[in-house]
């Protein structure tokens, strides 16, 4: 057995290094030129010509010392964005699942002027990149993609500044907050599931309802009121009432920005053409202002109220807002690591959860038996107002909101970037190209790694042949041979797993059980047209479903909605 070793050396290295070298400086002497106002075309044109130079070469350069370069993958589709665009406009990973089946559990894809990708589903070489996250960090193009819709805050930043923010917001998120915030998640609920018995009432018993549309109000409501003790009342607005602004903005950030385009691409990786404004940037930068706005309105309110208050006894004291408030003013936190208005306001948003729960809808459509058995355990519960506790006791919806979140996970993947060299271990050897066999990887600074989420929920070598099922009763017996997947949460990867898993995860969990308890309890569920209709399409962040006949429509989930009959 062996290592994978470096590439050949010769001496086209140093002269790459060198090349770049005066590219870099030639590209820094542009920027740095101000020449009168005749000169600036010129002067733009010499920076955008040295810059793109200097990455095609410092993309061969790295292509040709890349270790992953000997890994066995898919031929790239294009001299220029490689297998990209493949990449984003797979639907439901059936791409990775086939590169997977043919190329082998650890491969590569390309990227860049054929830079290759580290892609893998070995579990020892996930639990070493997400527990060295030290080492492995999201790459600047990730954190400017990501920073376009969240804006900064936990989900961006890296290192230290990630492991105080954490530090300080993990006690909002942990089960005794959740806990107070469960009424909320379970009133709401009722709201949409008296919204939905009524639509059915006036349409002769049954109704056709898009329910992602209704599930994204609910959620949005939701994070209003448990994340910022603001009532969006999105559930309840009139078609011809004005849209509430906080409303407008998230739906903005959350639908923005999908689809391939090749000048998003190059600006996460050439940081001048940032400064080049889409439409799509000006509709988010206007999203986030308001949101920031609003925020900051909030923000002040909280801080006016536990000054006056001392206290977290009043009526808004649950919301996530005022607990990192009271947190981030801790006199255990010195000021200088104290989080910014931005860092605290920048929450996760609403998406994933109610795409969970569409997906869940959308599975118990495709398997009866389940949402009868579901619906009966849901009605052996005597009231309508469970708690959180309540919630986790139920063992048959633990396991739909298990197999849910493995066979749909909202979020497919996630990637990474070595910060500095590296030896990684396999759990299973890969053959590389020239037929020698490898128990581990070296990998190089700066090498990017797509750790496939939604793959590894379904991969088959850990969940046996039906994989690709919604069968939740494989959670009966017990936890499954996925307990070598490093993850945070049901021994799959849909939270991640590290130091950077989902600081939400209890909060979404329970989110998501409170619907479908209030939901599956008083409705039943048909799918409203053929199931080869349907299919998958990502957003900014997640992976919706689509009515292919009609893909104008956007994302949707259409359902025949039935109250049931006791």
């Amino acid at each position: 057995m062996s290592s994978v070793v470096g590439a050949a050396r010769n001496p086209s290295t140093a002269v790459f290094r060198h090349s770049m070298d005066l590219l870099r400086i030639a590209a820094d002497r542009s920027c740095a030129v101000r020449h009168a106002p005749d000169n600036l075309v010129a002067s733009l044109f010499g920076t955008l010509g040295a810059y793109a130079l200097y990455e095609i070469l410092k993309a061969v350069y790295e292509e040709l010392m890349s270790p992953v370069r000997s890994l066995p993958g898919p031929r790239s589709s294009h001299w220029f964005y490689g297998n990209l665009r493949e990449i984003f406009e797979d639907e439901d990973s059936g791409l990775q699942d086939h590169w997977l089946e043919q190329y082998g559990r650890t491969m590569k894809f390309h990227r860049f002027f054929g830079q290759a990708q580290l892609f893998t589903t070995d579990t020892k070489a996930v639990h070493h990149f997400l527990s060295n996250n030290h080492i492995y960090e999201k790459s600047e193009a990730t954190r400017v993609s990501l920073g376009r819709i969240v804006g900064p805050g936990i989900l961006v930043v890296e290192g230290d500044v990630h492991k105080q923010q954490r530090k300080i917001m993990n006690p909002a998120f942990g089960a005794p907050q959740v806990r107070e915030l469960t009424s909320i998640f379970v009133d709401t609920s009722i709201q949409l599931r008296d919204i939905w018995v009524a639509q059915a009432a006036q349409n002769g018993g049954v109704a056709r309802v898009e329910v992602l549309s209704w599930l994204s109000k609910a959620t949005l409501d939701i994070i209003g009121l448990a994340g910022f003790n603001y009532r969006i009342n999105a559930l309840g607005a009139e078609s011809h009432d004005v849209p509430d602004p906080l409303a407008e903005a998230f739906d903005a950030l959350f639908t923005s920005g999908t689809g391939f385009g090749v000048l998003r691409l190059l600006q996460s990786r050439v940081s001048v053409l940032r400064n080049i404004p889409t439409k799509q940037d000006i509709i988010m930068h206007a999203a986030q202002a308001t949101m920031l706005r609003i925020g900051r309105q909030l923000l002040e309110e909280s801080k006016r109220e536990i000054a006056a208050n001392g206290t977290f006894d009043t009526g808004r004291g649950r919301d996530l807002l005022t607990l990192l408030v009271r947190a981030n003013t801790s006199k255990e936190i010195p000021a200088d690591q104290r989080l910014s208005d931005e860092d605290v306001l920048a929450l996760a948003g609403h998406e994933t959860s109610s795409t969970a729960v569409t997906w869940a809808l959308f599975a118990l459509t495709q398997n009866m038996a389940a949402q009868r058995r579901l619906r009966e355990e849901l009605l052996a519960v005597t009231t309508d107002t469970p708690t959180m506790d309540e919630l986790n006791s139920l063992p048959y919806l633990e396991c739909v909101v298990k197999e849910t979140l493995r066979v749909h996970a909202p979020v497919t993947g996630t990637d990474r970037m070595a910060m500095r060299d590296d030896v990684v271990p396999l759990g299973t050897p890969v053959t590389d190209i020239h037929g020698t066999v490898h128990e581990s990887l070296h990998i190089r600074k700066g090498q990017r790694i797509l750790i496939p989420i939604i793959s590894l929920n379904r991969d088959s070598a850990i969940w046996g042949p039906d994989a690709m099922e919604f069968i939740p009763e494989r959670w009966e017996a017990g936890t499954p041979v996925s307990n070598t997947i490093p993850g945070v949460w049901g021994h799959m990867m849909t939270f991640l797993g590290g130091p950077r898993s989902c600081i939400g995860f209890r909060f979404s969990l329970v989110e998501i059980k409170a619907l479908l308890f209030t939901l599956v309890r008083a409705l039943e569920f048909e799918l409203a047209v053929p199931i080869a209709d349907m299919g998958k399409k990502g957003t900014a962040i997640v992976q919706r479903p689509i009515v292919l006949s009609d893909p104008a429509a956007g994302n949707q989930l259409p359902l025949l909605v039935r109250p049931v009959v006791h």
